[in-house]
């Protein structure tokens, strides 16, 4: 189901999510509802739990056929997700649904190596980069209870978004 996105200053964006103890038929449908959501907009690659009103600490990524990506695992669902190793650090442009009329850039490491665990409580491991690690990274500030305005590298460097049309 397509969940409407919350925008700031919705508390639930600011809060650090809870830690999912029961993979059961809601975490279950928090998680199809998070794909349902991404892929319902256009240029979203990554949607997270409380960025639909729901403070736990559950993500989607897909970065399938996006110009910037380099490694790519396809749809990523993970629940419970936490960097075990990071390294480089790049600049780049990044905006967010929950913050729709502004961009900013943001410093973010390279290179991941992300562990958590399926919406069936499987262990899943990944190793990724350059837009993909970025994508999982915004997503995983979400859970921590940051959006993009939090990480900018300067505030003069926040910007206006760009209408597509």
């Amino acid at each position: 189901m397509i969940r409407p996105i919350v925008q700031l200053p919705e508390r639930v964006l600011k809060r650090p999510a809870e830690v999912v103890v029961d993979f059961d038929d809601h975490v279950r449908g928090v998680c199809a509802d998070l794909v349902d959501t991404m892929r319902s907009s256009a240029h979203s690659v990554g949607v997270a739990a409380p960025q639909i009103g729901v403070g736990l600490r559950i993500f989607c990524v897909d970065v399938t056929g996006h110009r910037k990506a380099r490694s790519c695992h396809g749809e990523i669902v993970l629940v419970n997700p936490e960097v075990v190793f990071a390294h480089g650090v790049d600049v780049g442009r990044e905006g967010c649904m929950s913050v729709p009329d502004l961009t900013g850039d943001v410093a973010r490491h390279t290179h991941l190596i992300v562990h958590g665990r399926t919406p069936a409580g499987v262990e899943r491991v990944l190793e990724c980069d350059a837009f993909e690690a970025r994508a999982i990274q915004h997503e995983l500030d979400h859970l921590d209870g940051f959006v993009f305005l939090d990480r900018v590298v300067a505030a003069e460097r926040v910007f206006p978004r760009k209408v597509y049309r």
